[in-house]
């Protein structure tokens, strides 16, 4: 019986005998494949203390893009799919506490850190990524930066490891003077805002571009407080109604925003706001009806862009967080991570120079917006919105913020050929 066969098997073709082998193989593969590990990105943001707030914004806007890619089977890579996972590190809003969270998610493995909710913060970063790229080469790592809008981050300062996926300071400044310009009320400004590298050249631009679009309006006021720290805002509120300005130009955001306007409400003061985060966290519930028809905000998308694919995209983001106080949505973070899975497929690796060659030539999609990044400096290139606030029911604003009842029209598209604005930056490429 093992004669027969043993010639049987003699004369059965190669294929035939490898097939078991073959089958065995293949199922181990697709096996190795499905289990592979996922891709760490590092959230470093606040997410205790007077910030934690937008930090908890971000990652509920960053956990849905995210699900967005695993949910279609996540990166497709020669070793198989792999999804993309975010892990948590609380920078408390300090910088120390930032540069301490960066030396962990390293350490856990991360390649890829996220942050921007302070531009301060986010020099530091980048100063210590680019100091250990060139110190660790095998554990190098990719900075993505959605809100850190000091101009510096992509001009003097710019680098081959960071990519910023929000338009500067300058670029939404003159998005807002669009408005200004053509604001025949307005004949005087107050400028205010939080003391640091961003607040001061939000300043610097305000002034800059006032003197060149409208010299006829005056500066009453121009200062800087301190960032996260003031707790009444009570006398600043008070300089501004006393110095008579028709409009304030900040652009405070968190809690410095919401105070500032909560305490400009309650000393009646009855100018424009001209802000970057008016619409943010708070900002609309705190100035009610004083608000209507007097605050204004620039943003690379507002949920009331009226366009069916823009109102299916926000009514999806309210169906997975339908709570009231998770209502904060950024299309510009949603573009940044299919941005990134875009980039990990072409450089079909998820090594940090090729992913970040590919992310130079990243162009993204979703919901009838759209971007590009430049890879001259790595700022991203797409339109930015201006929107009044206004009663929710009321011409172009079907939908409010944070169950506030008030929301935001769109009063002015700017294009993202328009909307960009030439660098200085010199950086080493890889």
């Amino acid at each position: 019986m093992n004669k027969l066969r043993r010639d049987v098997l003699k004369y059965l073709p190669l294929p035939l005998l490898c097939a078991p082998l073959i089958a065995i193989h293949a199922a181990a593969t697709a096996a190795s494949r499905q289990a592979q590990p996922p891709i760490k990105l590092a959230l470093v943001e606040s997410l205790s203390g007077p910030f934690a707030n937008t930090g908890e914004a971000v990652f509920r806007n960053l956990l849905w893009a995210t699900e967005r890619v695993n949910a279609r089977g996540g990166v497709q890579l020669p070793e198989g799919r792999r999804e993309l996972a975010i892990v948590r590190y609380d920078s408390k809003g300090q910088n120390e506490e930032a540069l301490s969270a960066l030396r962990a998610a390293i350490d856990d493995g991360a390649r890829i850190i996220m942050q921007g909710n302070s531009s301060a913060t986010a020099a530091a970063l980048l100063d210590a990524i680019d100091k250990h790229n060139s110190r660790d080469p095998a554990r190098r790592v990719l900075y993505l930066n959605y809100s850190a809008v000091d101009p510096a981050l992509t001009n003097e300062r710019c680098s081959f490891w960071h990519f910023r996926f929000d338009a500067h300071a300058d670029m939404r400044m003159a998005a807002l003077m669009e408005v200004i310009k053509e604001d025949k009320a307005v004949h005087s400004a107050y400028l205010i805002g939080q003391d640091y590298s961003f607040g001061q050249a939000v300043l610097r631009e305000a002034r800059r571009q006032l003197a060149l679009q409208r010299p006829d309006v005056r500066i009453v006021g121009d200062e800087l407080h301190p960032v996260g720290r003031v707790k009444d805002f009570a006398p600043y509120a008070a300089k501004i109604q006393q110095s008579g300005a028709q409009a304030v130009i900040t652009g405070n955001w968190g809690n410095d925003l919401m105070l500032l306007v909560k305490a400009a409400r309650e000393a009646g003061y009855e100018g424009r706001f001209y802000t970057f985060y008016g619409n943010a966290l708070g900002a609309p519930a705190a100035l009610g009806e004083a608000g209507v028809g007097k605050v204004l905000a620039v943003a690379d998308w507002l949920p009331n862009v009226p366009t069916p694919e823009s109102r299916a995209f926000y009514q999806s983001f309210r169906q997975r967080f339908p709570r009231s106080q998770d209502d904060y949505v950024h299309m510009r973070m949603q573009l940044m991570i299919e941005a990134l899975a875009q980039s990990l497929e072409k450089a079909e690796s998820t090594d940090t120079v090729a992913v970040a060659r590919a992310m130079e030539h990243a162009q993204v999609q979703l919901a009838g917006r759209s971007g590009a990044m430049r890879a001259a400096d790595h700022q991203f290139q797409q339109s930015l919105v201006v929107g009044m606030m206004g009663k929710q029911g009321s011409p172009g604003v079907d939908f409010d913020v944070e169950g506030s009842g008030y929301g935001f029209k769109v009063v002015r598209e700017i294009a993202a050929a328009k909307a960009e604005m030439p660098s200085m930056c010199r950086m080493k490429r890889y």
